[in-house]
């Protein structure tokens, strides 16, 4: 069970939503405003917040931006823009996943498990924990079981976005999309490259891995080791 917020100002779809999700073993919470729910989101810390974008007082992108200044709370968009600049927008503002309405609460549902199961643990002051690894977004410090990693900016990209979805395999075509803000992809040596000395200064190598597996053909996976 997740503790869900609703942030929705359409009285028939946040009732809707709320019974569907509360039927499903979610407990929701709601607010019918972009302020109201940065004022909950902030001071309830829910596992998960689902957020409209058509608010009566702020955009939900604006919301979203804000919301991603003080907290990493996974968060779903739920709009009724499905053009792809719009999309984009919402990704590059934060967003962990998006459903454009309508929809019903089943796949809502779906959408929130899928979220809650990626990436490392987040801890109360926005930073990353995967095993022994630490990433602070914020200071863009990095450290592996205490000790301080001396990370390139690239570098330290790289891993923090590797652990934003630890436990998956992502894609060298999706790292240079988002890492290196290659829209029509690169070289994939590039990747390959800043894993190696990635590698390196985790202190294993592609013989000896310990959070870097790498699946050939596919991408590469950030796990824990013993995960």
């Amino acid at each position: 069970m997740a503790q869900v917020l609703l942030i929705e100002d359409d009285p028939r779809i946040r009732t809707a939503l709320i019974r569907g999700l509360s039927d499903r073993g979610h407990a929701v919470t709601w607010a019918p405003t972009a302020l109201a729910g940065l004022e909950r989101a902030v001071g309830d810390r829910p596992d998960l917040v689902v957020l409209d974008l058509g608010l009566p007082d702020l955009d939900g992108v604006t919301v979203l931006r804000m919301l991603r200044g003080v907290s990493r709370v996974p968060v779903v968009v739920a709009t009724a823009r499905d053009g792809e600049d719009e999309i984009v927008a919402v990704l590059d503002a934060g967003a962990d996943d998006y459903l454009v309405k309508p929809f019903g609460a089943a796949q809502l549902d779906a959408r929130v498990r899928a979220v809650l199961r990626r990436g490392g643990e987040h801890t109360e002051d926005g930073a990353v924990v995967v095993g022994g690894l630490r990433i602070d977004p914020r200071s863009r410090r990095a450290s592996l079981d205490g000790r301080a990693l001396d990370l390139t900016p690239r570098e330290f990209d790289l891993l923090l976005y590797l652990a934003n979805r630890a436990g998956e395999v992502v894609g060298k075509r999706e790292l240079l999309t988002e890492v290196w803000r290659l829209p029509y992809g690169g070289p994939d040596k590039t990747v390959d490259v800043h894993l190696s000395w990635l590698r390196r200064k985790l202190g294993e190598t592609a013989q000896d891995v310990r959070y870097l597996h790498a699946v050939r053909g596919v991408g590469v996976r950030l796990s824990a080791p013993g995960e």
